[in-house]
């Protein structure tokens, strides 16, 4: 059965000054999904947005909250970004040692949060092996996570082809969502290969029409998802 794309647009690409605004605007055009990268400044060489924001953010608006956390203790802050509103919680691999992955999946089951694992470009899938058949969604990073703006990393969409078949062989059917350098043209890439979430910053947020961004965006991953489901 035919499932249309889900579009999440990036809230760090949104004017911070008016983001009432641009999140009415996201409801609006269609957007799916909220997603709000939280940078610690030590995972990742920036800093963004923490839990008051999310907060907000749920009384706001009532798009599914998609929390991407880039920091460096995960389990630590799983619980406040839970009992702020979020409706799904993504963790990095490269961030949880040994047994700490399968104690961040099953605090959020746990919760009733949609459990969610990233791994960054040059993390290999196999990364994933330990929780992939648990995982409500896989992130693959089409760029390295910290700074919005950037372009697509080539063959990216071979890594997310590569989690939807290890993901067939597990048994499992997670969402595989891509962040980074999303605009039509790669939209089109990555929901060819399997991707069913697009995260797009400055593709929608700096565009002439936003809300004509995201139906482009949609409509692309929607039209590579039925070619690629015919063959």
């Amino acid at each position: 059965m035919f499932q249309s794309m889900k579009i999440a647009p990036s809230i760090l690409s949104a004017d911070l000054m008016d983001l009432s605004r641009d999140v009415a605007m996201m409801e609006q055009a269609g957007a799916q999904w909220a997603h709000i990268d939280v940078m610690d400044g030590h995972f990742v060489p920036n800093l963004t947005f923490g839990v008051p924001l999310v907060k907000q953010l749920a009384r706001i608006t009532d798009l599914p909250l998609d929390v991407h956390l880039m920091i460096s203790n995960p389990l630590t802050q799983i619980p406040w970004f839970v009992e702020a509103g979020a409706t799904s919680v993504t963790v990095h691999v490269e961030a949880c040692g040994p047994g700490e992955l399968e104690q961040a999946v099953a605090m959020l089951h746990d919760a009733g949060v949609m459990a969610a694992a990233a791994i960054k470009p040059k993390t290999p899938v196999s990364a994933l092996a330990p929780v992939l058949a648990d995982l409500d969604m896989v992130l693959v990073m089409s760029v390295e996570p910290g700074f919005s703006g950037q372009s697509y990393i080539a063959s990216s969409e071979v890594k997310v082809a590569h989690v939807v078949e290890m993901a067939r062989e597990a048994g499992a059917s997670p969402l595989i969502q891509v962040d980074g350098g999303i605009g039509v043209e790669t939209a089109a890439l990555v929901a060819a290969h399997g991707a069913d979430v697009l995260v797009c910053g400055n593709a929608v947020f700096a565009a002439t029409d936003p809300a004509a961004a995201i139906s482009a965006i949609e409509s692309a991953g929607d039209g590579a998802r039925r070619s690629a489901m015919s063959l």
